[in-house]
């Protein structure tokens, strides 16, 4: 059989009426191994440090509250969420949403986490107010908040061996500063560009000193995303640069894009585009060492209407240069890897429980309000055991206060809400939205019988409704983070769900410079307060949560993604033929595959009766079969691509198993990596074959 997910659409027909799924994504394989992007949703600028043998993590939280999450593991792959160092932004009318403002995609944007002598600190910018400093001797907090006098955007930290503490901040020409040892003030006179304008350097700086020297990560945007690192002798400079991370999209191409604001329909989007990768590749990071030595990258990717999602990536030094990727294949990070050598085992897990009853005392972490909330506006009611949101008045979803809001998840995910609309009031709509820009949501509104459900897509103007009876409902949207499509639904029993309005086409744009978020909301369209809407639960599934499990023991047949032709062996090597070749029909093209630990496999031919071997450099017909095992020349990392492809890292030459598209080439193990259409010759289905031949 082909191990085919099932499409999108047919999971929405199979889905509307069937139980969900109950996994949900985790980085970590099980094996040894782990699979980018650490969580499979937005978490963008991420700044981390290893503190003796504990990790901590911090991110973009812009204008959802609370913000600043700070996050720890023992493994850098496994984490677990501590504290919000931000619990509220609270600096003036448009953080709630007033007198005509709002602070969509302001907020606090890429912080910078650090730790000396004992105390944890974030320097963080917020938009239109300023430089910010929040610390805490414990990362579960309390933390403690400070303003400077200064607006230094994208900064980062250094604590020097002298006493000194530094900020680095700007795009394109980079200033440095000295601050008071205690973090009370900067010193202006101070301040020096260390990096002139037009010299390579972008934004998002991250700053260390290692072995005496020191270094600054930074990212470029344009034309395209990439991370370079700068290193001097002295932190005031000169500073040589190094491209040190560029063109690992993962195989993901740019979806629909819209880089500037919202002006009235039509909305100004940039169609998909099959082959570009844009920003997607991987910037703004930095980099941590282990325990043990090892040093790993971490930085975003601009992944589509999902998001900034955050990555991991062996660092590989060369003459002094800290380079994402492994030796022979610099500058690109495998999609999955051996797990960091930390001296600690973690069981994987997810960062976040999604699915909130509402029966607790405290809303489940992973929420977080839409500007500052409310508060005697909205309850968690032990009678009840729901959360209940009041209709304020607002003249559309945009303005609506206290929408809740968490992220989505990929690569696909079903969000289904409990709604009671028993006390909603004439005017009132209340609901599930997909918080965007354009943004879409399902809702329900009262009538002298039941509720009219209503579904409102902003991209296109467009509003379908329809009557039902009773006073609860559940709503549910389908969102397929491959394509950027979602799709939404509703019962009335809660068990058949029936399909309403057409398909969303989801946006990455950057108004809020978030990916498209989940959110509960309940507004009143007449300009009073209304009634209540009481939401009983609130869960997501995700039916591609897990990697499908390396077929150890099992024969496959493996087709080339680019053009469907077979891999077969062929006087002692590999090479392509077309599906109606007597060879792709012959034990030519079976290859049982055997599971090597550590997410790596070996190929052996069924009929060369060998292993599959890199021999030479792994140059065009070098791949062979041998009678005889050769540890890494004989293995591949087998790298899920999730979308049912997957690639083959050859652990001799770091590179993977490719050929040239509609050509008869052999094969060799030189591909740096998957194009962003997949298309370049190094990504594979795969086929179970029931049992070997006679």
């Amino acid at each position: 059989m082909i191990l085919h997910r099932t499409s999108s659409i047919t999971l929405l027909l199979i889905l509307l009426s069937k139980p969900l799924f109950s996994q949900t994504w985790k980085a970590d394989n099980g094996n040894g191994s782990f699979t980018n992007p650490i969580f499979f949703e937005e978490f963008s600028d991420p700044d981390l440090i290893r503190v003796g043998d504990d990790y901590y993590m911090t991110g973009t939280t812009m204008h959802t509250m609370p913000g600043l999450p700070v996050l720890h593991s023992k493994d850098l792959v496994n984490w677990e969420l501590l504290s919000y160092a931000a619990p509220r932004l609270d600096f003036g009318p448009q953080f709630h949403l007033e007198e005509g403002g709002e602070i969509y995609g302001q907020g606090i944007w890429a912080p910078s986490l650090r730790y000396n002598n004992g105390t944890f600190y974030i320097l963080t910018n917020i938009n239109r107010i300023g430089t910010q400093i929040y610390s805490a001797t414990d990362p579960r907090g309390p933390w403690k908040h400070q303003q400077l006098d200064a607006g230094i955007h994208d900064a980062s930290l250094l604590f020097d061996d002298d006493g000194k503490v530094y900020a680095v901040w700007n795009y394109n020409e980079v200033h440095m500063i000295e601050l008071e040892p205690d973090l009370s003030a900067v010193k202006p006179e101070t301040e020096k560009v260390i990096i002139p304008r037009d010299t390579g350097a972008g934004e998002g700086a991250h700053i260390y000193k290692i072995d005496d020297k020191y270094f600054i990560t930074i990212t470029n945007y344009d034309p395209v995303c990439y991370q370079i690192t700068a290193r001097a002798d002295n932190p005031w400079g000169p500073y040589e640069i190094r491209t040190t991370s560029a063109k690992e999209s993962m195989g993901v191409s740019t979806g629909w894009r819209m880089y500037s604001g919202y002006d009235g329909n039509p909305f100004n989007i940039i169609p998909r585009q099959e082959n570009t990768a844009g920003c997607i590749p991987q910037h703004q990071g930095g980099i941590v060492e282990t325990q043990s030595g090892e040093w790993w990258g971490f930085s975003m990717m601009d992944y589509n209407s999902i998001g900034r999602v955050t990555t991991l990536s062996p660092v590989t030094w060369v003459d002094g240069w800290p380079y994402f990727g492994l030796e022979s294949n610099l500058t690109r990070a495998p999609r999955s890897w051996v797990k960091p050598t930390t001296g600690f085992e973690s069981e994987p897990k997810a960062l976040f429980q999604r699915n909130d009853d509402f029966s607790g005392p405290e809303l489940n972490p992973i929420w977080q309000w839409n500007h500052h909330p409310v508060a005697e506006k909205w309850e968690l009611d032990p009678r009840s055991e729901s959360l209940n949101l009041t209709a304020q008045p607002a003249e559309n979803f945009w303005r609506a206060k206290n929408t809740l809001t968490q992220r989505t998840v990929g690569p696909e995910s079903f969000a289904t809400a409990e709604l009671d609309a028993s006390d909603l009031e004439k005017g009132d709509i209340a609901g599930l939205a997909l918080l965007n820009l354009p943004y879409a949501w399902l809702g329900a509104e009262p009538t002298a019988n039941g509720l009219t459900i209503t579904q409102f897509d902003q991209r296109t103007g467009k509003t379908v409704s329809v009557e039902v009876a009773g006073k609860k409902i559940w709503l549910r949207t389908h969102s397929d983070f491959d394509r950027d499509l979602s799709w939404f639904s509703y019962s009335t029993d809660g068990k058949e769900y029936h399909a309403i309005g057409t398909e969303f086409e989801m946006v990455y744009q950057l108004k809020t410079f978030q990916g498209v978020r989940f959110g509960l909301f309940a507004y009143n369209q007449t300009g009073r307060e209304g009634g209540v809407a009481r939401f009983l639960d609130f869960k997501v599934d995700e039916p591609r949560a897990e990697r499908t499990p390396i077929p150890d023991g099992k024969t496959i047949k493996l087709t080339n993604f680019a053009d469907s032709s077979v891999v077969v062996v062929w006087r002692n090597m590999l090479r392509p033929v077309s599906a109606n070749n007597p060879l792709a029909q012959s034990d030519a093209a079976l290859f049982k595959v055997i599971d090597q630990g550590l997410g790596r496999v070996s190929l052996y031919s069924v009929a060369q009766q060998g292993f599959v071997t890199v021999s030479g450099l792994g140059h065009l017909a070098e791949i062979k079969i041998t009678k005889q095992h050769y540890d890494d020349a004989s293995d591949f990392q087998w790298i899920d691509m999730l979308r049912d492809d997957l690639m083959l890292l050859s652990l001799k030459t770091h590179r993977y198993l490719h050929t040239d598209p509609h050509t008869s080439h052999p094969y060799s193990a030189l591909s740096p990596g998957a194009e962003p259409n997949r298309k370049g010759g190094a990504v594979f289905q795969f086929k179970l074959i029931p049992h070997e031949p006679e």
